[in-house]
């Protein structure tokens, strides 16, 4: 029997399809190791890139809370304040309307009081009280006598004047000459005296500090 033969063509053949399949393979296996690579590289950036964001997140959030608690006492003040002003405002109010009904106090001594006490400050001998109609028709004829009674000082004459003042109680005195006037209507020195009180009221209602705003004080005598 004839010995069997190799086809060399057919053997080269083989070995080199072989060949092409293992590169194939080599070449198949790297990129998919490249390709896992770039998917675990892009995985780690992301995971980087949401960790920053979360952090920059977390930070800015604590800024504004640091920020919020910060305002909160000048928020507070500002509060505090305007409740002071709120109840200064409604003592203010309260004293003009209660001032003209002379409720909680002796109204005809505490003209003739004033009036004693503006005569006392004032230069000269000669002096006008003026009042309102209505007080000048309960009490102004005796209430000259007794203004003077009050200051003591010799040689006074005081007369209460025949037309009335434009006022809602108290008293204006002038000098017989009109060069000196002290307005001691009741709403007239509680405007004057008012920046002060609504100090002391701050104080005994123990809260911050009140300004200065308010109706505009003159404790002196006017000159004309």
């Amino acid at each position: 029997m004839a010995a069997e033969s190799t086809d060399p063509g057919s053997a080269l053949t083989e070995e080199i399809l072989a060949d092409a399949g293992r590169q194939a393979e080599r070449t198949a296996a790297r990129a998919r190791r490249e390709a896992q690579e770039i998917l675990d590289k892009a995985k780690t950036q992301a995971d980087d890139e949401r960790r920053e964001r979360i952090e920059a997140a977390r930070q800015e959030a604590e800024r504004r809370h640091r920020l919020a608690l910060a305002t909160v006492p000048v928020e507070v003040g500002r509060m505090r304040a305007r409740r002071t002003e709120d109840l200064l405002q409604s003592v203010y109010d309260e004293a003009r309307r209660r001032l003209p009904t002379h409720e909680g106090f002796d109204y005809r001594a505490t003209v003739a009081s004033l009036a004693a006490e503006a005569v006392a400050r004032m230069a000269g001998q000669a002096f006008v009280l003026v009042l309102s109609e209505a007080d000048r028709q309960a009490f102004g004829a005796d209430l000259a006598e007794e203004v003077r009674r009050r200051v003591g000082r010799e040689g006074l004459r005081i007369e209460v004047a025949p037309e009335a003042a434009p006022i809602d109680g108290g008293v204006i005195v002038r000098d017989a000459d009109g060069r000196q006037v002290w307005d001691d209507s009741l709403l007239g020195r509680l405007d004057r005296f008012w920046p002060a009180l609504r100090r002391q009221v701050a104080a005994d209602l123990s809260l911050d500090k009140a300004d200065d705003a308010g109706p505009a004080a003159d404790a002196a005598p006017k000159e004309s």
